[in-house]
């Protein structure tokens, strides 16, 4: 579903991504983990074109989002981005932060979208706060909602940026209960970011280490956290387990 080779990504005398190549079938859950600064997020971020790639190829169901030609604005509609700061417009109600999208580009009819926004609020078990403001929510509802407003997309493809790394915590789990809940249920093509070890080890079906830029090493989850192959990745497991 996702094929990525030779990726480069420099930011003037900077390169932060040194020549990535992986995939990613349907239906699989990834995780990319490793050190701070390793080049995880910006992989991510051009995954949906939010950063540009200075060199190689992003395919994503067949499409090659690198190519200058394709309406990428098109493109994101089928690819739900979560960020580590939530994003949650403040002056929206909940289910307003939910409809926005889909109603804005003609997906659905305002109706529509509501009744498709307070089913994906009871997936994440929200369904009384519809009426309420961010301001009101804990971290851990925000980023609830912030994973129900990018479901309401209907998109093929959900990428977690750190999804927790911004929460107290005690909502940790409340986070990853409802990624899980994607994953196992609903057979959703998902990556992710993450520091949460146990969700990479428990949920993933596929671990990639990332440092320097690089991917160094990547496998299923029982191979990279028990046998893990290359140095810097026994140093780096070594030090968060």
């Amino acid at each position: 579903m996702i094929s990525i080779k030779g990726l480069i990504k420099t930011y003037g005398a900077n390169t932060v991504l040194k020549g990535i190549d992986f995939e990613v079938l349907e239906n699989q859950v990834v995780s990319l983990i490793g050190p701070s600064g390793s080049g995880k997020s910006t992989l991510l971020r051009c995954l949906n074109g939010l950063e540009e790639a200075t060199e190689g190829h992003i395919y994503v169901d067949g499409s090659d989002i690198t190519d200058p030609k394709l309406n990428i604005n098109h493109f994101r509609e089928n690819v739900g981005m979560v960020f580590q700061s939530f994003n949650l417009f403040p002056h929206l109600k909940v289910i307003d932060n939910i409809t926005l999208a889909p109603v804005t580009l003609n997906k659905m009819s305002k109706t529509e979208a509501e009744e498709l926004g307070l089913r994906l609020l009871d997936q994440v078990g929200l369904r009384e706060k519809a009426e309420m403001y961010p301001n009101s929510l804990s971290g851990g509802q925000k980023q609830r909602v912030a994973i129900a407003r990018a479901l309401a997309m209907k998109p093929r493809i959900m990428l977690f940026d750190e999804p927790t790394s911004a929460l107290d915590p005690e909502m940790v789990g409340e986070v990853l209960q409802v990624m899980k809940n994607l994953a196992i249920e609903h057979g959703m093509t998902m990556i992710v970011v993450t520091h949460e070890m146990g969700f990479a080890r428990e949920v993933c079906d596929k671990v990639v280490f990332m440092a320097d830029g690089k991917i160094v090493e990547e496998g299923n989850p029982k191979d990279i956290f028990d046998n893990p192959q290359n140095e810097r990745t026994k140093e780096f497991l070594s030090k968060v387990l």
